[in-house]
């Protein structure tokens, strides 16, 4: 399984292995990782499982794509940038291995 590290806002790490064809936001739902609400349940409907992608994973993962129900969502978030992604809407596959993602402050 890919391991992916969440990082709250306070710098706490959280390396959690997650299945493929979960979403990065399941897998940090289903371990407890404070920092992601996932208030819709991961229907790209509320924007609380905004993350920031790691630089070095930002070329891999890609932007949402203009016009998007997710790039529509994220500008209800909390302090977005060039980096931010809604969790929800990316799959883990095994070439995500390694990803780091970080948390904002506040998902509200």
């Amino acid at each position: 399984m890919p391991n992916i590290t969440y990082i709250e806002y306070n710098g706490t790490r959280h390396p959690i292995e997650v299945a493929v064809g979960k979403s990065v936001m399941q897998g940090a739902v289903e371990n407890n990782v404070p920092g992601i609400d996932a208030d819709c349940g991961g229907e790209c409907a509320c924007a609380t499982c905004h993350v920031y992608i790691d630089a070095v994973w930002l070329e891999r993962i890609g932007r949402p794509p203009a016009g998007s129900q997710e790039a529509s969502m994220l500008s209800f978030a909390a302090v977005t940038q060039p980096d931010s992604r809604l969790s929800c809407q990316i799959n883990v596959t095994a070439a995500l291995d390694g990803l780091i993602v970080r948390m904002p402050e506040g998902q509200h």
